[in-house]
């Protein structure tokens, strides 16, 4: 078998089967190697065939049993560079929101249900404590009336007349905060 010096000694010389040969004698491992470093397969292939393209362009002049080590520590220094641009893109990158304008739509959509969901809670908090049980275990917990009317001691008839009252009092509160559509289903 040729080593890994020749084979590179071959490619300098114009003979591309020598990095093909060490593409095909190293590229898996190095690839896993890269793998455990960045976590995504994907990315380690790319980073794998860039070592071997910057080993290639660099012509290094390697002493005999060096081409591994040297592969190795080019990848290695792309890895943590990469990882590193990564880690700075996953804190902040204007170009990644420009690239996906619907995490600004999501942002926004949170923001608006967060700032209903406070509206909706100062509401119910103006309520009488009786009709926002009514209103919170047939709307929010989803009982039936029956349940409902069970858990506040009341007859069906007498917790739809709670209800009802509720929903006014309550779509008068929301109107004096500029909520105008509130539904109840």
């Amino acid at each position: 078998m040729e080593s890994d010096e020749a084979l590179f000694r071959r490619f300098l010389s114009g003979d591309e089967d020598g990095l093909r040969t060490l593409m095909e004698r190293y590229g898996d491992s190095l690839t896993i190697y890269l793998g455990g470093f960045l976590h995504d397969i994907h990315d380690a292939e790319d980073l794998m065939i860039e070592a071997f393209a910057r080993v290639a362009h660099a012509r290094p002049n390697l002493l005999e049993g060096s081409f591994r080590a040297y592969l190795y520590k080019t990848a290695r220094n792309l890895a943590r560079r990469f990882y590193a641009r990564r880690l700075r893109a996953a804190v902040f990158s204007l170009e990644a929101l420009e690239r996906e304008p619907e995490s600004e739509a999501l942002l926004e959509a949170a923001v608006v249900r967060r700032e209903q969901q406070n509206i909706l809670r100062l509401c119910m908090g103006r309520l009488e404590p009786d009709l926002r049980e009514a209103l919170w275990l047939v709307y929010f917990e989803g009982m039936s009336y029956a349940e409902s009317a069970r858990v506040l001691r009341k007859r069906p008839k007498q917790l739809d007349h709670l209800l009802q009252k509720a929903k006014r009092l309550l779509r008068e509160e929301l109107e004096k905060e500029g909520v105008t559509d509130a539904q109840y289903r």
